[in-house]
């Protein structure tokens, strides 16, 4: 089953970026074959027999318990999303995931009318599913235009060259927010068969999505700061939130975009988005 060889793998990761001294472990002799912490080790850290850990790691996962999950993640130190990721992998939950979710026309109404400040309606699979002007302004990309299987932000940060160059600046921070939080998902819906599909197209259509996804890193995303390189107005610092909407199956945020006041940003947000021109810029 797919989800045991994700346990491993991603145990394997995690063992792999801690050093014994790194936890207060003694190490006698320089020679180590593996990198990190050994099974043994990290066994003894989560106060339990190194043939039960082995067993954890390996994917067979009958009976074991929450206080046992709890207690290799704190050995590894693993953060929340880390910690719940883990609890995902090893009970996998059950989730039925609308192929087609459906935005209510009271959040439609709402996306347009906070315009001139860029809002966008986003999905579980990162699918942008409504937006307004502002949303498109800053990000120079009509989404109207893209068809709806690529009008998600794995696509956009990855393949798209118009949302690459506005990007640029914070690029990696994006494309590794979308990555993390699309393994964080994966193993939250594990019957997603639409999410693994992408994940999927991506992996073989990215290599640089490839190498992230490889890492096995998790996060998920709540709010933050982006730095664009817009080609008509210059440089925009950003701060987004993600407003989630839990009572909207197949939907997962409202996300918003404001500039600090007073700042070069809030003045070329403000001479962007009050253009009388198309969402694209053109």
């Amino acid at each position: 089953m797919e989800e045991t060889s994700q346990i491993g793998a991603f145990l394997r990761s995690r063992r792999a970026r801690l050093r014994p001294e790194d936890v207060g472990l003694t190490v006698y002799g320089t020679r180590r074959r593996v990198p990190g912490l050994r099974r043994e080790e990290l066994a003894q850290l989560a106060g339990i027999s190194v043939d039960y850990y082995i067993r954890f790691e390996r994917g067979r996962l009958d009976n074991v318990s929450d206080s046992v999950i709890d207690a290799v993640a704190r050995a590894l130190r693993l953060d929340p999303d880390e910690h719940r990721h883990l609890h995902n992998l090893a009970h996998p939950p059950a989730h039925d995931v609308p192929d087609s979710p459906r935005i209510r026309p009271g959040l439609q109404q709402l996306v347009a009318a906070v315009d001139p400040n860029p809002a966008y309606v986003v999905g579980h699979h990162t699918n942008i599913l409504a937006w307004n002007r502002a949303a498109a302004a800053i990000f120079d990309v009509d989404f109207a235009a893209i068809p709806d299987a690529e009008r998600t932000w794995a696509h956009l940060i990855f393949l798209n060259d118009r949302v690459r160059r506005v990007t640029a600046p914070t690029w990696p921070e994006m494309a590794r927010r979308v990555v993390t939080y699309l393994r964080l998902r994966a193993s939250a819906r594990p019957d997603d068969t639409a999410l693994h599909a992408l994940v999927a197209t991506m992996t073989a259509a990215s290599d640089q999505f490839r190498y992230m996804w490889e890492t096995h890193d998790v996060a998920d995303i709540s709010h933050g700061r982006y730095h664009l390189d817009h080609p008509r107005v210059g440089e925009l610092h950003l701060d987004f939130e993600f407003l989630n909407l839990p009572a909207d199956p197949g939907v997962r945020a409202l996300v918003l975009y404001s500039a600090e006041p007073g700042t070069p940003s809030a003045a070329a947000l403000r001479e962007l988005t009050h253009r009388d021109a198309d969402p694209a810029g053109k």
